[in-house]
Parts: structure tokens; sequence; C-alpha cells
């Protein structure tokens, strides 16, 4: 019985765990007015805050008798692409010709 224990408290130990998914660095959130809202929340509407720089709700100030203002979560601060790369549009070719005029400064650098 002691052999059976072993094995199987061995075979627990080896067992991989799982791990909770690394928090994403870039996590937003943008605030979604309620139906009461008051003007510092429809004014707050659209940016997107890191989520550890968000504003609390209800927002200070504050003037609805029950705020249902809430967070949109998003993956990423941005709201859209912003490399020209991921548009479909080519940055400028390497022509694979040199175009500085003097070689540079140091003495290795001259002919």
């Amino acid at each position: 019985m002691a052999l059976i224990n072993s094995i199987w408290f061995a075979k627990l130990l080896g067992a991989k765990h799982q791990t909770q998914p690394e928090s994403n660095t870039y996590h937003a959130v943008s605030i979604m007015p309620g139906s009461d809202a008051c003007a510092g929340a429809r004014r707050l509407c659209g940016p997107r805050f890191l989520s550890r720089n968000a504003p609390r709700l209800p927002l200070t100030g504050c003037d609805a008798k029950v705020c249902n203002c809430r967070f949109k979560h998003h993956r990423d601060r941005r709201s859209g692409s912003r490399r020209n790369s991921d548009m479909g549009m080519v940055s400028a070719a390497y022509s694979n010709q040199e175009r500085r005029i003097s070689r540079g400064r140091r003495c290795d650098d001259r002919p």
C-alpha cells in the first residue's frame, strides 16, 4: 500500500501545474456611460485608458442617483493599427546604394 501511495504522490508532483495566463500589460478600458450618465462620464466616453490608470466608477462628482456606467474591456489601448505595414502599405525599399557623402570622421573610415 505504501508503494502505491508513493507512486501516486510522485505522479501528482510530476504533473504540470496550470499557471494563470500572463496578464496583458496593455489591457485597456473605455467608459460606457449609462442611461442617466453624468456630464463627466459623457465627456470621458470614447478614449481608452490603461486599466491600471483608469478612473474609478462612479466618477468623482457623479450626480446620478444610481451610476449605471460600465467599463468596456479592450486587449490594447490602441483602437486601430498604427503601422503602415499593418494596413497593407509598403515602406520605401532599400536601394542598396550608398548615399552618404563622406565615409566618416574616424581615422579608420578614411581611405
